[in-house]
């Protein structure tokens, strides 16, 4: 898996990088599910959006087997006794 950080300055440039994002993604894959959000606000609000391309319930079993793999990272490992 690679990471690409990308840094967008306005709104406009933002959108237009999505949507480059989003048809490259289509292009390549049979189904992708894109979860962004923005910086959060002075009263900490954060502005969070989905997007998914392929088949709604491919791209929901890609979301439920992702949070599968957070929840084992963040939980520490526990010892069976």
């Amino acid at each position: 898996m690679s990471k690409v950080m990308i840094k967008v300055q306005n709104k406009s440039s933002r959108d237009t990088t999505l949507s480059k994002m989003k048809k490259e993604l289509s292009q390549r894959y049979a189904c992708y599910v894109l979860i962004t959000c923005q910086e959060p606000t002075s009263d900490g609000k954060m502005a969070v959006e989905m997007d998914y391309s392929g088949d709604e319930a491919l791209a929901a079993f890609l979301v439920s087997n992702a949070s599968q793999i957070f929840d084992e990272q963040m939980i520490p490992s526990r010892e069976t006794r």
